[in-house]
C-alpha cells in the first residue's frame, strides 16, 4: 500500500477551499437541519484539492546512466527539436503531460550540478500544445552529469496552472529523484536530452517520477 503526505505548497489552497466550500454549509446546517445532506457536496472539491497535493512515498530507481522521469503523467511528444534558450542546438525533446489527476511534484532526473535556472512569465495555453513549451509561463533548469552531458528540463504551466514552484538553485548539487518543485493544477514538463541518448519510452506511455527511466546515456 502506497503511503502519501500532503505537500507543503498545498496547505493554503486546502484551507481556502475548506473555508469557501465546506465551512458555510457546516454553519448553516447547525441552524437548518435539511441542509445537512448538502454539506457532503462541499467535501467533493476539498477532496479534489487534497488529492492534487498528495505526494506518494517512493524510493528512486537510481541509475547513474539513466535519465529518470521528473514528473508523473503521459508522454505526449518525442521528437528532435532545436532548443533555443540554453543549448541553441538540436536535442531530443520528451514532453510529459500532467493532468489534474496526476501527482504534480517534480524531481531531478539525474545526479548532477545545477548549472542554470531561469523563470519566464508567459501565457497559459493548453499544456499539450507544442507552442506551450515556449509561449507558456515556464521555469527552466539544467543539470550537468559527471560524464559532462547536460540535461535540461522545463516546468510549464497549463491552462489551469497559475503557479510554478521551483526550489532549484544554481551552483548546488542535486541528487536523482530529489524534490525540485511543483506545478499547481494541470501542466507539463519537457526534458531535453542529447541526440545520442537511448530512449526508453514511447508516445502515450504513463510515467512516474523517481521510477520511470525515460532514457539512458549512450
Amino acid at each position: 500500500m502506497t503511503h502519501y503526505r500532503i505537500h507543503k505548497e498545498g496547505t493554503l489552497s486546502i484551507i481556502i477551499v475548506f473555508l469557501i466550500t465546506l465551512l458555510p454549509w457546516i454553519v448553516l446546517s447547525y441552524f437548518y437541519r435539511f441542509i445537512v445532506p448538502i454539506v457532503f457536496l462541499g467535501i467533493i472539491p476539498l477532496i479534489i484539492v487534497i488529492r492534487f497535493f498528495r505526494v506518494p512515498h517512493r524510493i528512486t530507481q537510481r541509475d547513474s546512466n539513466a535519465i529518470v522521469a521528473p514528473a508523473d503523467g503521459t508522454i505526449v511528444q518525442i521528437l528532435e527539436e532545436v532548443e533555443t534558450e540554453y543549448f541553441n542546438d538540436k536535442r531530443i525533446q520528451i514532453s510529459i503531460f500532467m493532468s489534474p489527476r496526476d501527482v504534480h511534484v517534480n524531481t531531478y532526473p539525474i545526479d548532477g550540478d545545477v548549472v542554470y535556472v531561469k523563470y519566464h512569465k508567459g501565457k497559459h495555453f493548453v499544456a499539450k500544445l507544442p507552442k506551450a513549451s515556449k509561449d507558456n509561463e515556464h521555469n527552466t533548469v539544467v543539470q550537468k552529469h559527471k560524464n559532462g552531458e547536460e540535461i535540461l528540463f522545463r516546468q510549464i504551466a497549463g491552462i489551469m496552472a497559475r503557479r510554478i514552484v521551483s526550489y532549484a538553485k544554481e551552483g548546488t548539487f542535486a541528487k536523482q529523484g530529489a524534490e525540485m518543485g511543483i506545478i499547481k493544477f494541470g501542466s507539463r514538463v519537457d526534458v531535453f536530452l542529447p541526440l545520442s541518448a537511448k530512449i526508453n519510452v514511447k508516445i502515450n506511455d504513463k510515467v512516474k517520477s523517481k521510477l520511470t527511466h525515460l532514457s539512458y546515456f549512450s
